[in-house]
């Protein structure tokens, strides 16, 4: 009895300190994100690209991708300034765990070379983003959005991960967009694939 009284209170412990730590990166994320409106431009353009594919009228069509393209450029600045305010947060904050134990509380501290810096994925995906909605190669407007997509929805799984966990992140990629993580990583620019599976680990 006296065991099963051990490990409960060890099982509570541990649950107490992963929840203060998810709590911590929580805010810490949303402290920087407050400052622009990248969750509001990403709906936006996700309703807007679904909206005009279903347009049959070839100049409404048009007309739409015109507004999309401007809300494009708007998000990838928003998006390049967060990564570049973020770049300057401690590093010993943006540790994120690639540990088959990540489940445990404070993972990346146990296991310090099995993770990777928010940092540095930040700013893989900023250029991403700015990439694609350049499309400098040369991609057809449906492409363009398909692939745009996601490098956003990469980028959500990022912000995910670092939060709760990869398999809450994958989770919830699969309920929100119906999108498995590795057709995630198929369906991002050559460049930004390369950099983030490098990145985490996964050359």
């Amino acid at each position: 009895m006296e065991i099963l009284t051990l490990v409960a209170l060890i099982a509570i412990g541990a649950y107490l300190l992963k929840s203060h730590d998810q709590r911590r990166r929580i805010a810490l994320l949303a402290r920087h994100l407050g400052n622009y409106q990248i969750e509001k431009l990403m709906e936006n353009l996700t309703e807007g690209y679904l909206r005009c594919l279903g347009e049959d009228d070839p100049e409404r069509r048009q007309q739409i991708w015109g507004v999309l393209d401007a809300t494009e450029a708007r998000l990838a600045a928003q998006f390049a300034n967060f990564a570049a305010e973020f770049a300057r947060v401690d590093a010993a904050q943006t540790r994120v765990s690639t540990s088959p134990l990540a489940t445990l509380p404070y993972a990346h501290l146990l296991f310090p070379r099995e993770t990777f810096d928010l940092r540095a994925a930040f700013a893989i995906h900023a250029r991403g983003i700015n990439e694609v909605m350049h499309n400098r190669a040369g991609r057809s407007p449906k492409d363009k959005a398909y692939t745009l997509s996601a490098e956003l929805f990469l980028m959500q799984h990022t912000c995910h991960w670092f939060c709760k966990s990869k398999m809450v992140a994958s989770a919830r990629m699969l309920a929100r967009h119906k999108t498995p993580y590795e057709q995630l990583i198929a369906s991002v620019s050559e460049g930004t694939r390369r950099d983030y599976l490098a990145l985490i680990g996964r050359q």
